[in-house]
């Protein structure tokens, strides 16, 4: 019996899109018998509904299976390499290169529930829970996603992720950042990865909302992820699946950007 369709479920042209890049099934072991575009149909809804693997409606394949393909596929990394392939499928595809070579850094505090494993508090967002911190480039496509307690500042985040994206990214040489990334974080990406921190200022003789150049695109990007409901609050137990689903949730934006 056909299930019930939802507006998040993938066209047959995403599909097709799509499908070569699923990780191979294994050699060993009992033969597949899951159809994965409905594993990944049940991880859109996931997304943007925001309900409880439990809630999983009635003609998805079981939460169980469901959740079984997901947690391998964030432990196998995955969801990084489809955000990978799809960016710069998307890059080129506006006529750009398929690396950037200038990025925007930001982060967005958000709260968690009671079942998360590591917190903290931001105090100056007022925050008890983790901190996004992500790398876009000039488009807003999602470059590398760090998930972190919150009372981690933001030049500490900043470090990570510079240090785990300098070896992928060989054309970049020029980082957009607001002011809480100014100090010996500029010093220390010109000497350990040959690039220019640039601080966007804000005028501080103007009152009220501004459009900072360049920092508007990762604004833009927080606010993407934010159309899908289990992104408006960190509802999960590890770090590891908060980063999961923002590079999911990107990929599935790329699908759509790719007019598919």
């Amino acid at each position: 019996m056909k299930r019930k369709s939802y507006p998040t479920d993938l066209s047959l042209r995403q599909w097709k899109l799509l499908e070569p890049m699923l990780p191979p099934p294994e050699l060993f072991g009992r033969k597949r018998s899951v159809d994965l575009r409905e594993i990944i149909n049940a991880l859109c809804y996931l997304a943007r509904a925001g309900c409880q693997w439990r809630m999983l409606p009635e003609g998805f394949p079981k939460w169980q299976t469901v959740y079984y393909y997901f947690r391998k596929w964030r432990q196998s990394q995955w969801f990084v390499a489809l955000n990978q392939s799809l960016r710069k499928l998307a890059r080129v595809k506006s006529g750009k290169e398929e690396n950037p070579s200038a990025a925007i850094i930001d982060s967005q505090s958000v709260k968690t529930d009671e079942q998360a494993e590591s917190t903290g508090y931001d105090a100056g967002k007022k925050v008890k829970g983790r901190k996004r911190h992500i790398l876009v480039d000039t488009l807003g496509l999602l470059l590398i996603a760090k998930v972190l307690t919150a009372d981690i500042q933001d030049r500490d985040g900043a470090k990570l992720l510079f240090s785990k994206v300098k070896e992928q990214m060989p054309r970049l040489y020029l980082i957009w950042a607001d002011g809480g990334y100014r100090g010996k974080l500029i010093i220390w990406v010109a000497v350990k990865c040959r690039w220019i921190l640039e601080i966007v200022k804000r005028n501080d003789d103007l009152k009220g909302f501004q459009v900072l150049p360049k920092r508007w695109i990762v604004e833009r990007t927080f606010a993407w992820l934010n159309r899908n409901r289990r992104l408006s609050k960190d509802y999960e137990r590890k770090t590891t699946s908060s980063e999961a689903w923002i590079y999911f949730s990107m990929s599935i934006l790329m699908l759509k950007r790719l007019n598919c």
